[in-house]
């Protein structure tokens, strides 16, 4: 079956009139019967009659009335399908939900077909995909290699062509490692977007559903329809920031940050660090400056992660069964857990207390950039490397990962390009809680770069930034700037408007005030700021502005339309025309 499970794509398909879900469904179902015994990926296949169900509530239904109408997708084992086993990779732990877990729920609700449970590393521990009773899951390129965990299964749905999308969970970067490893989109919202209401908890403070798509754009379309405030979650967490995919699209002018050579690893891999020199190189001509970025602390708290007390926060769901019943859990996760009863009240507030330490110091390094690139794994690792040291190549695979969740950061893996032996390789970009839709508009870019054969969307994704165009008292230095600064804002450019407007001196003062209107004719340029500052504080921003300015579009040299002051034309009895000095600080040094 070659036909393309991307969401457009299926949805033309079905509008068509060529397919039906039932005819594509049961043939999907008989692929991964057939490349199950390969490749380990479903723990279990939903029958004929378990499907059931969900074709004939479809067949009452119209496509039009339902967003993913008659997607298949997979579901990783640790979330619960109402009525099917939920494992978490382990038989002994196993128990049947009359519940879906809420995103599942709403993936439902939209039309969207389950099509199994899919494989995982035991209780989601481990970033390889081998630790499960039901068998390892080898990669969809390469059998010498692992498809990358915990997330295994579900990131070999979709590179199988299996589901059009599947659902992981992330605490460690189980939904990043298998989407790089299998040429795949892995989006890691940010903590408490996505609900996590039905789910195994792995650390349940840190965890995050995933998905695992084929493009940025989808990625982008799901979260959209699933990040949703869950009364069933109490970290359920609403978004401040715009989560509308219709205003997805490439970045504008942005600055992201690059590890310093120092903080770079790649174990060995002659290719990796050519690779991610090239991905700058893409992201500089996409219109990108890359800053270079200290990443120890960030490092710093990924070491946390398992030498803190987080592992005994994923004890708190495994250690009941492994003091009952030891023999029920693999033995390299009960050695992961081993050292988990013995941390202490002391020893989780002195590491809670070094995370936010921490978290301090990576935010300041985060707040002037935009988002911050790094490879998603160092170097992949074969499936004789992993069974030779499992500990330390597993280790090796979460350096880029591990530190993401604790930190309250957003990230998505992008596929970027092949290494030499066929292997796909990737990198992650990262960046502040709710930049979801604004570090997958990058990753979209950074595909269509690659792909000229993937549509080009429309106006930028929003982010938590908004820029703001100044053309008076709020230029730096003068005497209106410190309301910008202190709401944490930072200068981005020195420019000039488009030759549209007339600058005047308005009546009245201090402190003295421009109006900058824009003309059909007669028009000149004028010398404004870009400003950038966090969209929460822009609120109070406007509040505060007398009239007759108020906040509008401006036009700027270049021709971008940025949101920037401007005055209504009642304001202007009185004013005094100054358009032919250029600008506000001409006209205050003018003798």
């Amino acid at each position: 079956m070659n036909l393309s499970l991307r969401l457009d794509d299926l949805r033309n398909t079905y509008r068509s009139g060529e397919l039906t879900p039932r005819t594509l469904l049961l043939g999907l179902r008989e692929k991964a019967a057939a490349l199950n015994p390969d490749y380990h990926l479903f723990i279990h296949l939903l029958t004929v009659e378990e499907l059931e169900p969900y074709l004939a509530a479809l067949e009452s239904r119209d496509l039009e009335s339902l967003p993913l109408y008659g997607v298949p997708f997979a579901i990783k084992d640790n979330i619960d399908l109402a009525g099917i086993a939920t494992t978490a990779a382990c038989p002994a732990f196993a128990y049947v939900p009359d519940r879906s877990a809420t995103v599942v729920e709403q993936l439902l609700a939209l039309g969207a077909i389950p099509l199994g449970k899919t494989n995982l590393d035991q209780f989601a521990t481990g970033l390889n995909g081998t630790r499960s009773p039901y068998g390892a899951c080898r990669n969809s390129v390469l059998p010498d290699y692992p498809a990358g965990g915990s997330s295994a299964g579900s990131s070999l749905a979709v590179a199988l062509s299996v589901a059009s999308f599947a659902l992981g969970t992330d605490t460690a970067g189980s939904g990043r490692v298998p989407a790089a490893l299998n040429n795949l989109v892995g989006l890691k919202a940010t903590l408490g977007l996505i609900s996590t209401a039905g789910v195994v908890p792995a650390c349940r403070t840190l965890d995050c559903v995933t998905t695992f798509t084929a493009t940025a754009k989808e990625a982008s379309q799901l979260l959209a329809l699933t990040a949703r405030p869950d009364p069933r979650d109490d970290y359920s967490r609403h978004n401040p920031q715009w989560n509308d995919c219709s205003a997805f699209g490439a970045p504008r002018r942005f600055r992201f940050g690059v590890p310093r050579q120092q903080d770079l690893a790649f174990f060995g891999c002659p290719e990796g660090p050519q690779l991610f020199m090239e991905t700058i190189e893409r992201l500089e001509r996409l219109g990108g400056e890359a800053v270079e970025l200290d990443l120890s602390p960030f490092l710093e708290a990924a070491r946390l992660l398992y030498e803190g007390p987080w592992v005994a926060e994923r004890y708190s769901v495994a250690g009941p069964l492994i003091e009952r019943e030891p023999q029920a859990i693999l033995p390299v996760i009960r050695a992961v857990l081993a050292k988990a009863p013995t941390v202490d009240g002391v020893q989780t507030f002195r590491a809670r207390y070094r995370l936010q330490a921490l978290k301090a110091q990576c935010d300041r390094a985060m707040d002037a950039l935009d988002c911050v690139l790094t490879p998603t794994i160092g170097r992949p690792v074969t499936l004789a490397e992993l069974a030779a040291e499992p500990e330390l190549r597993n280790s090796e695979l979460g350096y880029y990962t591990n530190f993401m969740n604790l930190l309250d950061y957003a990230a998505v893996a992008v596929p970027c390009a092949f290494m030499a032996n066929g292997l796909p390789w990737g990198v992650t970009l990262f960046g502040r809680a709710f930049t979801d839709q604004y570090l997958l508009s990058v990753a979209d870019a950074l595909q269509r770069q690659r792909d000229k054969a993937l549509p080009v969307p429309g106006a930028p994704a929003r982010h938590d930034r908004a820029r703001l165009v100044v053309c008076g008292a709020h230029l730096d230095g003068l005497a209106l700037n410190w309301q910008l600064k202190q709401r944490g804002a930072r200068l981005i450019e020195v420019t000039q408007s488009s030759a549209d407007y007339r600058l005047y001196a308005l009546a009245g003062g201090p402190p003295l005030r421009p109006g900058m209107l824009r003309v059909d004719e007669g028009g000149v340029a004028i010398e404004v700021e870009v400003w950038e500052l966090p969209s929460s504080e822009l609120g109070s921003f406007l509040t505060g502005i007398p009239a007759p300015l108020g906040l509008g579009k401006v036009q700027l040299a270049d021709g971008r339309w940025e949101s920037g002051f401007i005055c209504e034309a009642y304001g202007l009895e009185g004013a005094q025309d100054i358009s032919h000095l250029g600008g506000w600080r001409a006209y205050l040094n003018y003798p």
